[in-house]
């Protein structure tokens, strides 16, 4: 329907959790489609009542619903559970019986109409069989409306990162003030990378919320390997990651690697200890002293001792990732970049290689998100590693640039005497 990949697809019964929110357009009309988890009405606890919540939520939210249901496997008790239930509380419903390839329509369609929900529908999801007079047949009575401005790149996209059970849902739910993804206390609550768009003071967001991801020798379920790679992918589409950390562990090997992968992906970067209010003073210094010297490759990012579920630092939280958007998007002069390499130089200069000393002439911005600043000069390519991270801080410095990383790259001057012979 959305004529995309967004959602996360597997034979694995259970597998969409939360709400999953995409965009579809047919002929003039654009239209919100929300694929939920599956509704087990009379769940009383667990996973399942949560997922049962959500879809619930959906369904007051939605102006038309589409109850799906499965032609192989024919009609169930849960079927019939699930008809009654939106009867009651859906505005528009239609009956979809998907799975049908290769069956006539009265075959696949035959033991539905018991739910009285009018003339089924007949579709393959997997094939694309009849979707599209589907998504027609639903919109029809709409009203064609003047598309709404989306939320593309004029904002920040946050993603929300971390081990499983650190709180990322929850940090995610108290920023938007509401339980718009499931919270659990269970590993692994959260499968698929769900993006949502909200507005705080009158500024737009995006929020990413992402799987938790363990260590690769211990990721064995298949749904999980999808999950790790929606948030890698998550990682490249965001403007600014916060990575959370859980105050009650220690930092591990998977953390070190996932900031590694941040810091090599570009990203600005916030820090988020939660848990915060869980741990004792003594706790609180052996994080500190933990993260300090297994992270300290990250001295660039904010860090924030938080508790996502009273909603303590926050705000401030938020303060920091705009910092960081900003900082990452930042716009910086020739001049001024040239000024500051200048200074940087004559501070320290760049070390010798044998009887030739590389000469930096000027700098100019090359790229955003992260900043990427281009020095041109001579006998650049025997600039060592360690003064181009030398003058990378001293970048960062000048132009307060908190909360991103800064890249530095070389542009060799030509040699206009190169390949001509002497005498």
């Amino acid at each position: 329907m959305t004529r995309s990949r967004q959602a996360l697809v597997a034979d694995i019964p259970g597998l969409t959790r939360d709400r999953h929110y995409g965009h579809g357009k047919t002929g003039a009309k654009s239209f919100l489609v929300v694929d939920t988890g599956g509704f087990e009405p009379v769940a009383k606890a667990g996973i399942y009542k949560e997922m049962a919540r959500q879809t619930r939520q959906a369904v007051d939210e939605a102006d038309a619903v589409l109850l799906l249901v499965d032609a192989r496997q024919g009609l169930t008790p849960l079927d019939r559970q699930i008809a009654v239930e939106l009867r009651k509380t859906a505005r528009r419903l239609w009956l979809v019986v998907n799975k049908a390839e290769g069956l006539a329509h009265e075959t696949a369609a035959a033991e539905f109409h018991e739910l009285g929900l009018g003339e089924p529908l007949t579709v393959s999801a997997s094939h694309g069989e009849g979707v599209h007079e589907l998504v027609d047949v639903v919109v029809e009575e709409f009203p064609a409306a003047d598309d709404e401005p989306q939320l593309e790149g004029k904002h920040p996209k946050i993603a929300i990162v971390g081990r499983p059970n650190v709180g990322k849902s929850t940090l995610v739910n108290t920023l938007l003030g509401e339980e718009r993804v499931i919270a659990f206390d269970q590993p692994g609550t959260t499968r698929d990378s769900i993006y949502i768009d909200f507005e705080r003071n009158a500024r737009a967001y995006t929020l990413i919320d992402t799987a938790g991801v363990r260590r690769r020798g211990r990721v064995e379920d298949v749904a999980e390997k999808f999950s790790v790679v929606k948030t890698l992918q998550a990682i490249d589409d965001s403007n600014v990651v916060v990575l959370v950390l859980d105050v009650t562990q220690d930092v591990s090997d998977q953390d070190a690697h996932l900031a590694g992968f941040i810091l090599e992906a570009g990203r600005a970067l916030v820090v988020a200890i939660n848990k915060w209010d869980a741990a004792d003073e003594e706790s609180r210094e052996k994080a500190k002293r933990d993260y300090a010297r297994k992270l300290n490759f990250l001295d660039f990012a904010p860090v924030h001792y938080i508790s996502a579920r009273n909603g303590v630092g926050v705000p401030a939280l938020l303060s920091s990732a705009n910092a960081a958007y900003a900082a990452a998007m930042a716009k910086l002069t020739t001049p001024k970049l040239t000024r500051v390499l200048l200074a940087a130089v004559q501070k320290q200069s760049p070390p010798r290689n044998g009887v030739s000393r590389p000469k930096l002439r000027y700098a100019h911005q090359g790229g955003m998100n992260p900043p990427l600043i281009l020095i041109h000069g001579n006998a650049l390519n025997h600039v060592p590693d360690s003064y181009r991270r030398y003058l990378e801080r001293a970048f960062m410095d000048a132009f307060e640039l908190r909360g991103t990383p800064v890249r530095v790259s070389f542009k060799q001057g030509r040699n206009p005497f190169a390949g001509r012979r002497k005498g």
